[in-house]
């Protein structure tokens, strides 16, 4: 037994929000937790592909990003990506779409043309991860990761498996580079599973349950659609499995510096904000034409 527990900070609902005609799910930002630095905003969508229309032509079209990294993981069905730096890549369920915004960019997020071959279900969750200052102005770039090429995390005789994504995890590294130290993984609990979880010092730590019920050392019981925000402070987690459970781990190193966010941008001040306006106006993140 630990005797350094992080204690549960804070219990987020995740309440049912419209994101232009598509429910979903946001246990943060919230008025008392604007940030939780260096995550901006998680949204956990579970939508059926409308069957009367073109997929190609459905979820998110173009639209752009400059200054974070908006990072999608994929649960059920696929993802089809595409951005004004030429990208075209289609993901599937146990795989992740990581793009480093930096600069600008425009990018699209339909689901794949064989998306009833997949059960015409898009089950995602989309991540803000913050940019430091000095990289908010790099070159994009995009990292797509599949099932197959994720590492995986095997405990409890097989009850608990993590999906490691970026940063080090029980001793596993991620293959996505990020631009400031922070750890994701993806994760499903049997009934019954427990894990023992280790996070450095000082970072600031989620984790969020798609679905289930799961106990927490030192805490209690926690459902799904729930993020649990952890205190920076301590370092051990113990959880077990009471149902079936899916979750999403983040945890990362704060960057501690002042930001202004404006729709699809976010920056360090007001004129930052106005300049990615411009900008995009202007075709400098340039364009894309499905």
């Amino acid at each position: 037994m630990s005797t350094n527990y992080k204690k549960v900070r804070a219990l987020l609902a995740a309440t049912e929000i419209d994101m232009g005609g598509m429910p979903v799910r946001q246990p943060f930002p919230t008025k008392r937790f604007p940030d939780i630095d260096p995550f901006l905003l998680l949204h956990h969508a579970d939508i059926k592909v409308p069957q009367h229309r073109d997929p190609t032509k459905t979820g998110v079209g173009p639209h752009p990003h400059r200054g974070f990294s908006p990072v999608t993981f994929v649960f059920k069905g696929g993802v089809h990506h595409r951005d004004s730096r030429g990208n075209s890549q289609a993901v599937y369920a146990g795989g992740t779409q990581w793009m480093h915004a930096g600069m600008g960019i425009v990018h699209s997020e339909r689901p794949p043309e064989d998306i009833f071959d997949q059960g015409g279900r898009q089950e995602i969750i989309q991540l803000w991860v913050n940019s430091p200052a000095k990289h908010k102005m790099d070159q994009p770039s995009y990292f797509p990761l599949t099932a197959e090429d994720t590492p995986k995390v095997i405990l409890d005789n097989g009850k608990v498996v993590f999906n490691i994504v970026s940063g080090e995890f029980m001793g596993t590294k991620g293959p996505i580079p990020t631009l400031s130290p922070v750890t994701t993984a993806t994760g499903s609990l049997q009934a019954g599973g427990s894990a023992f979880i280790s996070v450095q010092e000082n970072y600031q730590s989620f984790l969020y349950l798609l679905d289930g019920k799961i106990r927490i050392d030192g805490y209690g019981i926690v459902e799904g659609e729930n993020a649990v925000l952890f205190d920076t402070t301590g370092k051990d987690i113990g959880i077990e499995a009471l149902e079936d459970t899916r979750v999403l781990w983040g945890s990362g190193q704060p960057i501690g510096e002042k930001i202004m966010t404006y729709g699809p941008y976010v920056m360090n001040d007001q004129t930052q904000i106005l300049e990615a306006m411009r900008d995009y106006q202007m075709g400098k993140m340039g364009v894309l034409v499905e």
